[in-house]
């Protein structure tokens, strides 16, 4: 069964509909999403099922009927084809709307857009470093897939902590509507829909947290019966494989079951993997399941010029980021420890420690006091903690052994330590008020847009510093927050929205490392405090990128602290963490990943690595020798050795005529003077839409009618009017100083922008194209009268789709039939019409004459007949040119699938299990490896192959003013 391509108009029930949407149907036929167009459908949206029309006839080009458009300037007929044309966009490689989103465009964000529409199936890792703006190059890539309609459903999955940031970014900047499902959201939507409906169903955009949906089974189970366009994994290193894990995690089995729910996916993450073939290979797998066999045995045959990956660092994209990524300024502060420090140390020296009530002298004895001593390095209060579930651990031998009797009094003893150490003799505190108080450095508690961000790793620090600080500093205690991991969802949003506020009394956030990926903490913030070291290099850029990030206004200041002890083990433990972060600041400037140094890409490994080099008594400078080897060896086989593996051969080219749509067709000045008079022609034609017009700004502000209204129940409830009533504005400075001015709301306002971005993509905009895209009636064309047309010469203009086996538009091809007196009809571009006849809105002459010539309708079949063999000719080259890729394609699966044979049989092989265990394995395998190859065939076979007859549509007609 052939299906019927989008945009072609098609009689069904009697009543004449426009298919937006084609998708496969279960049982075997197809799915048409349609638009209402004759008059007791309008406006009206239908699905129907192919199998069960009895007659879905499509309209015969030749047929259409010619009407004369007498609206003033033909406005009515420029809006229809600017509908049109905005409608119908090819699945081709150029951007068409991405880069104009509310942003400061960098070139670099077009990368990733560019090298997923180049993908057949388009699947994407955006790996770029900290701070660089994965978000924005998300929402670019998005929006080009919706503009081909392959974006009407979206989910986002990203941490609890990110749901309104994440949600706001794609509003504010591209007008793309998520629903909240954080525990209010799923509230709410329960209320809202019958028991048993599936809310993924319900919603056709929406974002929700990993943590909610592995937790919540209900939930879990409704997304693997749901489908989406696009699927966007925030943060994905959280959902790899870890080298470390014997069994797939929760989150891995979830995102796996995800990937196959969406024909495009993208991952988004700074760190994607924890240094082992196996992890990186789980990510690769969920983009591409054909390519790996073997996730401990890959090479870059399995991955050459699949283009899955994209990787930038500060130092690749320093030269075009100027003053939007200022420098940053480290700076060290050392500080003495005093006498009750020092006495701690010792204490903690002397513990010793047991395991299995022995004391044993020796490398784990030393991780004991290690794990002590990091909470130590972070304050008194952290140690105390520690101390006491040790001595309670201990009582557990009733009664105790010696050797365990003897560490609970070091432990006491220890404890007795922490406890003289009191807030003024903290050395390091008392170094922290000093610099806050410092008029020096410039920190001002009292100007609401010089906010400042403290981060620690043990919560029982991050609350000791806020029962401190609000007694010894002047801000009071509304002015600082705690943002830490154990806080419900809405409740984190919550606090990072109003450190974003200007107006909340927010001065000061204390902050886990809940808070150290993805966060948005700049708007308003330049300076940040570690309060301790992190004994990670990841973890230290993360902490950086909060407010080290793309769009920072001001010079990043970032601070810590340096104990100078007498100690000499307690120093020389220090001393490994100060070289921590001189290599942090030399991967910074020269080599962008600082990971190279330790090489084992996870946080907690790099934690553990630091905590083994300080057990087996490693000096500084060996370590830092160590480090700096390391890095040169990272060097030597690829700083990025899974990016010489799966980057694409082919770079990019971002040169203009790349980036942008070849051969535009404008018949308005901009989007704005595109949906004023479309505005003005819908009151003018009796729909009226209360509305007002600020010229000078590009503003006006529409009055939702009922049907509008119920199309804005979609988008993110904070950004709905409450009297239905929405300012839209093509200025993309007025936007970005709405988004700021939304910062500044008051405590219980509202802090979404109330203007919103005129654009194609805004819903209200869509609203306006749905119902311009409609103007003339049941199979009808508007005819126009041009005084630069010669007597008797006749044009049409004409639109060919050619489909895919999806129905999604692979070619979108505008044309212009025209002849001069007897002539045969000859195909023109339409921009050379639209510049000869300079078909420009409000600028066209309109005498009004409702006659339609005789000798134009009688020249359609003909003009008509010259597209179709011109569109027979170019769907045998263009069919030619995907069947080449798609063998291309094809041939390239068969030898990935025999490689997977050949790799299983290498591994049973190598197997001394029994030889009935090893077949039934090898059975199953082939099942399995069978399976993904045949999925992924049909898919592209779906994609590429093109369907053999074009669909054809008379758009216009044009006569001279005198026939």
């Amino acid at each position: 069964m052939t299906p019927i391509a989008p945009g072609a108009r098609v009689e069904v029930r009697d009543e004449l509909w426009i298919v937006r949407r084609v998708d496969p149907s279960s049982d075997g036929g197809y799915l048409y999403t349609c638009d209402g167009v004759s008059e007791l459908v309008r406006d009206k949206n239908a699905l129907f099922l192919s199998k069960l029309e009895e007659d879905i006839e499509v309209l015969d080009p030749a047929e259409t009927k010619l009407v004369a458009d007498t609206s003033s300037n033909y406005n009515n007929t420029l809006l229809y084809l600017g509908s049109l044309l905005r409608r119908n966009i090819a699945n081709d490689e150029h951007l068409h709307l991405g880069q104009h989103a509310v942003m400061k465009l960098k070139q670099y964000q077009l990368v990733p857009a560019l090298q997923g529409l180049k993908q057949p199936r388009t699947r994407i890792l955006i790996a770029d470093a900290v701070g660089l703006g994965k978000t924005l190059e998300a929402g670019i890539l998005a929006t080009e897939m919706i503009q081909r309609g392959r974006g009407k459903r979206i989910l986002v999955v990203t941490q609890k902590s990110m749901l309104t940031q994440f949600q706001k970014e794609f509003w504010s900047r591209f007008t793309i509507p998520l629903v909240r499902l954080d525990s209010v959201g799923l509230a709410r939507v329960r209320n809202r829909i019958p028991a048993n409906h599936n809310p993924f169903n319900y919603y056709e955009r929406s974002i929700i947290s990993m943590d909610t949906l592995k937790q919540n089974l209900e939930y879990r189970n409704y997304l693997e019966k749901a489908w989406w366009d696009i699927i966007i994994i925030d943060e994905c290193q959280n959902v790899a494989l870890r080298s470390s894990e014997q069994n797939m995690s929760s989150r891995a089995r979830l995102a796996k079951r995800l990937a196959t729910r969406s024909d495009t996916l993208i991952l988004l993450s700074a760190t994607p993997h924890d240094g082992s073939a196996r992890s990186f290979a789980s990510l690769m797998n969920l983009l591409d399941p054909t390519a790996i066999g073997d996730p401990d045995n890959f090479t870059q045959e399995d991955y050459r010029d699949k283009g899955l990956v994209v990787r930038r660092f500060r130092t690749d994209i320093r030269h075009e980021a100027g003053e939007d990524f200022p420098e940053r300024n480290l700076k060290e502060i050392k500080h003495p420890a005093g006498p009750q420090e020092e006495a701690s140390y010792e204490a903690l020296l002397e513990i010793p420690f047991t395991q299995r009530g022995e004391h044993i002298p020796g490398r784990q004895k030393e991780l004991q006091r290690v794990g002590v001593q990091k909470g130590l390095f972070s304050s008194p209060a952290a140690a105390l903690v520690s101390a006491h579930e040790r001595i309670k651990k201990l009582h557990e031998h009733d009664p105790p052994t010696p050797s365990e009797k003897a560490e609970i009094i070091g432990q006491e003893n220890f404890i007795k330590c922490l406890k003289a150490i009191e807030p003024k003799n903290f050395s390091k505190y008392q170094s922290l008020l000093s610099l806050i108080n410092d008029t020096q450095e410039g920190w001002n508690s009292t100007d609401a847009k010089d906010r400042l961000v403290i981060f620690s790793e043990r919560i029982e620090t991050l609350n000791w510093l806020r029962e401190h600080l609000k007694e010894d500093l002047p801000i009071g205690e509304k002015k600082i927050e705690i943002l830490q991991g154990g806080m419900r969802d809405t409740e984190q949003q919550e606090i990072v929205d109003r450190f974003g506020r200007l107006d909340d009394p927010i001065r000061l956030l204390l902050c886990s490392d809940v808070a150290s990926e993805g966060l948005n903490l700049h708007y308003f913030c330049h300076r940040l405090i570690h309060f301790d070291l992190p004994w990670s290099l990841m973890t230290f850029q993360q902490r950086n990128g909060r407010i080290d990030r793309f769009g920072q206004t001001e010079q990043p200041l970032i601070y810590w602290f340096v104990n100078q002890t007498r100690t000499e083990k307690i120093r020389g433990d220090l001393r490994i963490l100060e070289i921590l972060i001189e290599k942090e600041k030399q991967a910074y400037e020269n080599l962008g990943d600082p990971a190279v140094f330790l090489n084992v890409h996870d946080q907690e490994k790099e934690e553990k690595s630091i905590a083994e080099l300080m057990a087996a008594g490693e000096s500084a400078e060996a370590v830092g020798t160590q480090l700096d080897e390391n890095a040169e060896n990272a060097q030597k086989e690829g700083t990025e050795w899974w990016m010489d593996l799966f980057q694409s051969e082919e770079i990019p080219n971002l040169d203009e005529n790349y980036v942008l749509a070849e051969d535009e067709v404008r018949f308005f000045e901009s989007d704005w003077h595109f949906f004023k008079t479309g505005l003005q022609e819908l009151n003018a034609q009796g729909q009226m839409v209360q509305s007002s017009v600020d010229e000078q700004n590009k503003t006006v502000t529409i009055t939702a009618p009922k049907d509008l209204q119920e199309r804005l129940r979609q988008i993110p409830s904070e950004a709905r009017s409450t009297n239905n009533q929405y300012n839209l504005t093509t200025r993309v400075d007025l936007l970005e100083e709405s988004i700021d001015q939304a910062r500044q709301a008051r405590a219980g306002e509202n802090t979404w922008p109330d203007l919103h971005y005129l654009w194609p993509q805004h819903p209200i905009v869509e609203w306006i194209v749905d119902r311009l895209a409609t103007r003339f009636g049941r199979h009808e064309a508007p005819v126009l009268r041009s005084a630069n047309l010669d007597p008797g010469e006749k044009a049409f203009i004409l639109m060919a789709i050619i489909p895919n086996k999806k129905g999604q538009p692979l070619l979108v091809d505008w044309q212009v039939a025209c002849r001069k007196q007897s002539q045969e009809f000859k195909l023109i571009p339409l921009k050379s019409l639209v510049e000869r006849l300079e078909l420009r809105a409000g600028e066209i002459p309109n005498p009004g004459d409702e006659k339609v010539p005789e000798t134009l309708k009688k020249s359609l079949p003909e003009a008509v007949e010259v597209m179709k063999r011109n569109m027979v000719l170019r769907q045998k080259e263009f069919s030619s040119s995907m069947n080449q890729r798609l063998e291309k394609k094809l041939s390239a699966l068969k030898t990935l699938q025999e490689r997977q044979f050949e790799q299983l049989e290498l591994k049973l092989e190598l197997s001394k299990q029994d030889e009935g265990i090893k077949n039934s394995k090898r059975q199953n395998r082939i099942l399995e490896i069978n399976q993904v190859f045949d999925d992924y065939r049909e898919w592209v076979t779906n994609t590429l192959k093109t369907e053999p007859d074009p669909h054809i549509q008379v758009l216009a007609a044009f006569c001279s003013q005198n026939d």
